[in-house]
C-alpha cells in the first residue's frame, strides 16, 4: 500500500513545542488514503463466532452520551445507570462475563449536567469517570475567555475529563500558532482533567488540514483528538481516521507520548463498532485498544450492540454446549419460533454429534422450553 503520509524518517525530531517550519510543509496523500478507507469498509472486520467478544469489548471503550437541549435531571441519571449496567445481566451470564464489572469508558454530559451525573455515579456506586464538553460546543464561537471559565467550572463541578472544540476559523485560515496557544491555555484550564480535542473535522476542510489539526493539538498538551462534536453535516469517516491515526503515530514514533483516539458521530450500530476498533488495532497495535487510548463517542449505539451479543451466534454456540454437558432449562429469552432444520443450528462437537443422531427434530425441537441431558 502506498505510504498515506511522509515516511517516518521524515518527521523532524520535536517535544510538545510548536514546529511550523515541519507543519507547513506536511501534505496528505488523498488517493492513498481514500484506497485505504475503501479496504476497511469493503472487508469483513472479525469472524462472526468472535463478534460477541469483540462487541463487548466495543462496550468498554464507549464514551456514553447524551448532549440534547432537553436534557434533564432524569435523563442523566437513566443514562449514569445504563452505563454502569451497558449489557442484560442474563446475557453477561450467559457469556460468563456477569462478574467482571463491564461498563462503558465514560458518560459525557453538557456543564450544566456534570453535577447531575457525579452524583447519580457517585449513588450508583461507580466510579465511571464523567465527562463534559465544554468551550462553546458544538460550533466554539464564543469568547475564549468564555471558553476557558466554562472548562473550571465543569472541572470544579466533578468533571474528570473535558471534550473541548477548536476554533475552526484558525484551522481554515492557517493561523497555526494561535490553535496551539488556544490549546494551550484550554490544557492548562483543565488541571489534572484530562483533555480530549475535538477537531471537527467534517468542517476543516481538506485531510492535510485534518493533519496538521491533529498534530497541533498533540503538541499543545491533548490526552486525545477526537474527529467530530455529532453535529456537524459529516461526522467520523474512515478517510479522516486514517489521517488522524497516523498522525498519532508519529507523534508518538518521534516523542514517546501516545495520545488517545476518539470518533464520534454518525457511530450508531453494531457493525460499525467493530469496523473501528479493528482499524485501531491495524494503524495502532494492541496498545492502544484500551480506554486509556481509545473512546467511542456514541448515544444509540449500546442498544445494538446488546440486540447483537443477544442475537450472536457465540452467545448460542455457548448456551448449546451447555445444554448438552448439563441438565438445564433453555431460558426464555433463547425460543427462536420460526421454522428451521436442525442442521441450521451452530456446530459445535456436540451440537454436531446430537444432531446426527437425531435428523427428524426440528428447531421449535430444539427451543422449546424442555430438559436437555
Amino acid at each position: 500500500m502506498p505510504s498515506v503520509l511522509a515516511e517516518p524518517s521524515l518527521l523532524p525530531a520535536f517535544s510538545k513545542a510548536l514546529d511550523l517550519s515541519w507543519i507547513s510543509k506536511m501534505q496528505v496523500n488523498q488517493p492513498a488514503v481514500l484506497r485505504r478507507a475503501q479496504q476497511i469498509q469493503a472487508r469483513r472486520t472479525v469472524k462472526k463466532e468472535w463478534q460477541a467478544a469483540w462487541l463487548l469489548k466495543a462496550v468498554t471503550f464507549i464514551d456514553l452520551t447524551t448532549l440534547s437541549g432537553d436534557d434533564t435531571s432524569s435523563n442523566i441519571q437513566r443514562l449514569c445507570y445504563k452505563a454502569k449496567y451497558p449489557i442484560r445481566e442474563d446475557l453477561l451470564k450467559t457469556l460468563n462475563m456477569h462478574d467482571k464489572g463491564l461498563t462503558t469508558a465514560a458518560v459525557c454530559v453538557y456543564p450544566a449536567r456534570v453535577c447531575d451525573a457525579v452524583r447519580a455515579l457517585k449513588a450508583a456506586g461507580c466510579t465511571i469517570p464523567v465527562a463534559s464538553v465544554a468551550t462553546g460546543f458544538p460550533a466554539g464561537q464564543t469568547h475564549l475567555k468564555t471558553r476557558l471559565e466554562e472548562i473550571r467550572l465543569a472541572v470544579e463541578d466533578g468533571a474528570t475529563e473535558i471534550d473541548v472544540v477548536i476554533n475552526r476559523t484558525l484551522v481554515l485560515t492557517g493561523q497555526w500558532e494561535a490553535l496551539y496557544d488556544e490549546i494551550r491555555q484550554f490544557r492548562k484550564a483543565c488541571g489534572e482533567a484530562h483533555l480530549k480535542t475535538i477537531l471537527a473535522t467534517g468542517e476543516l476542510g481538506s485531510l492535510t488540514n485534518v493533519y496538521k489539526a491533529s498534530m497541533i493539538a498533540m503538541m499543545a498538551g491533548s490526552d486525545f483528538i477526537k474527529t467530530s462534536t455529532g453535529k456537524e453535516t459529516v461526522n467520523a469517516t474512515f478517510p479522516v481516521a486514517i489521517v488522524m491515526l497516523r498522525a498519532i503515530r508519529d507523534f508518538f514514533w518521534k516523542t514517546g507520548n501516545k495520545v488517545g483516539f476518539k470518533p464520534a458521530g454518525g457511530i450508531r450500530s453494531a457493525k460499525d463498532s467493530l469496523a473501528w476498533l479493528s482499524l485501531v488495532k491495524e494503524e495502532l497495535g494492541d496498545e492502544w485498544l484500551t480506554p486509556d487510548l481509545f473512546r467511542i463517542g456514541a448515544s444509540t449505539l449500546l442498544s445494538d450492540i446488546e440486540r447483537q451479543v443477544c442475537n450472536n451466534p457465540l452467545s448460542w454456540d455457548k448456551l448449546t454446549s451447555v445444554f448438552l454437558r448439563k441438565k438445564r432449562k433453555i431460558p426464555y429469552w433463547a425460543m427462536r419460533t420460526r421454522e428451521k432444520t436442525s442442521s441450521d443450528l451452530p456446530h459445535c462437537t456436540q451440537t454436531s454429534a446430537f444432531i446426527q443422531a437425531n435428523p427428524h427434530l426440528k428447531w421449535a425441537d430444539w427451543t422449546r422450553e424442555r430438559e436437555c441431558a
